[in-house]
């Protein structure tokens, strides 16, 4: 790919990259507020069902957050190689399609689609 196409998704990458920090700051941040105020002889089991509930619905997407940040980072690092574009597998050029909908993937279409079976 040339510098101008890759251009076009590290502005996407970065972008999508500061949400993700933004969302995991913003997670921690509930996270810490949600600790301070509890204790366990105030609530009714009920409220510990809910509160509990939800600090494993954050930690789920605390996970995933952090998981599509790393993708996000091998993303950067492949476009900075010289190698972003490129299928993991077979070693054919992704799709642009592809990349525009996913610009993190490593996999062309086909190869993501045997990988999904």
């Amino acid at each position: 790919m040339t510098t101008i196409e890759t251009g076009e998704f590290k502005e996407q990458l970065l972008e999508e990259r500061r949400r993700l920090v933004e969302t995991l700051e913003h997670l921690h941040e509930d996270s810490e507020d949600e600790s301070s105020e509890q204790s366990p002889s105030d609530n009714h089991l009920g409220d510990m069902a809910s509160v509990t509930f939800d600090r494993e619905l954050d930690e789920g997407l605390e996970e995933g957050a952090e998981r599509r940040l790393g993708q996000i980072d091998a993303a950067l690092a492949r476009i900075e190689a010289g190698t972003f574009g490129m299928c993991e597998v077979c070693g054919k050029p992704i799709g642009i399609e592809r990349l525009r909908a996913v610009p993190w993937a490593t996999l062309c279409i086909d190869d993501q689609r045997k990988q999904d079976r």
